[in-house]
């Protein structure tokens, strides 16, 4: 065996930090409808915490986006590429909320933490960020994940 090829198995039976975070915070999103209910409060609470933070002070917003995007680049560039493009995305929405983005941004998180909630309750599993925080950054490449496979997306 050449070393080339050597390397290549090794690095085909290790797992990347991200699939590793990403099993384990699927292990706790096999249901069906609770999948379903992340699919749509994990944005949800991604864009109200976006303008929460942006009602602080814009630049407590551009902060946490940054500080959030180095996470991601560290472990995946399809999904930096694709957190980028989402935050900027809901950037854009957090600026047509004005002047309302304050109790706009706090009713959308409350209602998505209540969809989350129930979710796990549904699914008879804890959240994942119960264990480790950074969960809270996962969820969001889940949902990707997700979305990525149906479209034969590697990241």
């Amino acid at each position: 065996m050449t070393t080339a090829s050597k390397t290549t198995t090794v690095i085909h039976t290790q797992s990347r930090k991200v699939d590793q975070l990403l099993d384990h915070y699927g292990e706790s999103h096999q249901n069906p409808r609770n999948e379903l209910i992340h699919f749509i409060a994990i944005p949800l609470i991604m864009l109200s915490l976006l303008g929460m933070l942006f009602a602080l002070h814009p630049y407590v917003a551009y902060a946490f986006m940054a500080a959030s995007m180095v996470y991601y680049l560290r472990l995946s560039l399809v999904f930096l590429m694709a957190m980028v493009l989402w935050s900027l995305a809901s950037l854009a929405l957090v600026l047509a909320m004005e002047p309302w983005i304050w109790p706009i941004s706090i009713a959308i998180f409350v209602g998505a933490w209540v969809m989350q909630f129930i979710g796990h309750k549904i699914e008879g599993k804890k959240p994942s960020f119960f264990e480790d925080l950074q969960y809270l950054w996962v969820g969001p490449l889940f949902v990707l994940s997700k979305l990525f496979g149906k479209v034969g997306i590697r990241w």
